[in-house]
């Protein structure tokens, strides 16, 4: 039986994200804990907040051994994008892309 959490609106780019979310998936929910918490990303404490809630949802249900539980799917999505500028060099300015991503977990049992 599956159990899904997501994040909507995280405040990272969807292209850095899927990198974090490639090492995650199809591992024992333990063993990806244990990956994302010495990982140096952002992204990496936002998964594992996400892939602990989720494990959270799997415990309220009570029809799912906690031992057995895997990544089945991890996938980032695109967001909305931010459109701020900056101030450059004789009055000009250039415009910066402060892009978003939702996150969707779900965990299986073997």
């Amino acid at each position: 039986m599956e159990v899904k959490a997501s994040l909507q609106y995280a405040r990272v780019g969807e292209q850095k994200a899927r990198l974090v979310a490639n090492m995650v998936r199809g591992k024992d929910v333990s063993d990806a804990i244990k990956t994302l918490t010495f990982l140096n990303k952002k992204t990496a404490t936002l998964l594992k907040k996400l892939i602990e809630s989720a494990v959270a949802n799997a415990d309220q249900k009570k029809t799912i051994d906690l031992d057995k539980l895997y990544v089945k799917t991890v996938y980032v999505d695109q967001g909305p994008v931010l459109k701020r500028f900056r101030p450059r060099a004789q009055g000009r300015a250039t415009g910066v892309r402060k892009r978003m991503s939702h996150i969707n977990v779900v965990l299986d049992e073997r």
